[in-house]
């Protein structure tokens, strides 16, 4: 009978922690691309600050349990730049900015989480914009993690910001009056996949 109640705790101890790793596991997301983007904002000439929206497609993988092992792999469509001015899009899309015709999309790829509070985190990564790859940090919170009414699907949505010089990626052009630095804000949804 002992035999018998010992085994019976081993096999209950063994089922909960596989259904605690189950459930502690890491889960992959896909990003909606129409509540996900990223708005660029720039100083032009000091007299005003204009900006402009890509959407973004990619995959999170969301580790819960431990957020610090989460990723982000993100592709930006510059060739897809809203700015309410067609006129403007032309010329950024030209070879003088974005140079689209040779680079029509941005990447972002994390290689690290920073858990800086109970919602947030700095994530560094690799982007990749111009055909030039530097590191870049975002500012990263987490805004929901919860079932939407949408979709009644698991959905996690973040806001995240950065800023980066255009230079490094090699686009200088009407420096130093059109600013160098260039603020990001940046909105995502992502709904569990499967």
């Amino acid at each position: 009978m002992k035999r018998i109640s010992i085994l019976a705790t081993l096999l209950l101890a063994s089922s909960l922690f596989f259904v605690t790793s189950a459930q502690a596991a890491p889960e992959t997301y896909t990003l909606d691309n129409t509540h996900s983007y990223v708005m660029w904002h720039i100083s032009h000439f000091g007299f005003s600050n204009p900006a402009g929206k890509w959407m973004a497609d990619g995959t999170l993988t969301l580790d819960e349990a431990n957020p610090q092992n989460s990723k982000i792999n993100v592709t930006i469509n510059v060739d897809s730049m809203d700015t309410g001015i067609p006129k403007l899009e032309t010329h950024l899309k030209s070879a003088e900015f974005f140079d689209v015709t040779k680079f029509p999309t941005a990447t972002f790829v994390s290689d690290k989480v920073i858990v800086t509070g109970k919602d947030t985190a700095k994530v560094q990564g690799m982007l990749t914009v111009h055909g030039v790859t530097k590191p870049l940090t975002l500012n990263v919170k987490l805004n929901k993690l919860a079932i939407s009414p949408i979709t009644n699907k698991k959905t996690a949505g973040f806001t995240a910001t950065a800023t980066l010089k255009r230079s490094d990626y090699g686009m200088s052009a009407f420096l130093p009056g059109l600013s160098d630095t260039v603020k990001l804000d940046i909105e995502a949804e992502a709904t569990k996949t499967g």
